[in-house]
Order: C-alpha cells, then structure tokens, then sequence
C-alpha cells in the first residue's frame, strides 16, 4: 500500500499570523522589540482581562524605530528568540525635539 500525501496549498505560506504593536527597543542590531497589548474576557468569572507581550522581530533594513506601530509576521526561527519578523511600519512615532 503507498501513502498518499494531499498536496499543500501555495497560499499556505501567506497565512501565517501577523501582530500589530508597538516598537519597545531598537537598540539590537536588525532586531526591534515588540510590545502587544491584548484585552480579553475570563471564561468562568466574565471580568476583563488585560495582558500584554514583548516579541522580538528581524527588521533587516532597519526602519522601525522606538515608539512606531509597526506589524509583524511569524516567520521560521531566526535565532534563540526571534520567530517573527517586520512586514512594515503603520506609523511613525512622534519625533520630540532636539536637545541642542
């Protein structure tokens, strides 16, 4: 008897989860620090719930910078804990004013 495998759809590669967050640290060499925060209800008690996530992201041009909204997408494993990587940045942050 052979074993048949079904075919993987193309698109599968384009399905993968994407986050949007906000940047935390950008002090790594082509790696930024994402901060999620999500908000949701406990199923016995019905109160909400607020927690958030810190993901460390591959900018490979460096574009992302401390404060911006950016997305992310999980990816293959880059390095011990960089799963995810910058797909593109939703907004800038407020630039705040020289010092000089």
């Amino acid at each position: 008897m052979s074993v048949q495998e079904t075919p993987t759809p193309k698109s599968a590669r384009t399905q993968r989860r994407t986050i949007v967050g906000v940047v935390a640290g950008d002090r790594m060499a082509k790696t930024i620090k994402i901060l999620v925060h999500r908000e949701f209800t406990h199923p016995k008690y019905e109160k909400r719930i607020r927690r958030r996530s810190i993901y460390v992201a591959h900018d490979e041009k460096r574009e992302a910078r401390l404060g911006d909204t950016v997305e992310i997408r999980e990816t293959r494993r880059i390095s011990k804990t960089k799963t995810w990587a910058l797909v593109r940045v939703l907004k800038k942050a407020a630039v705040v004013g020289d010092a000089s």
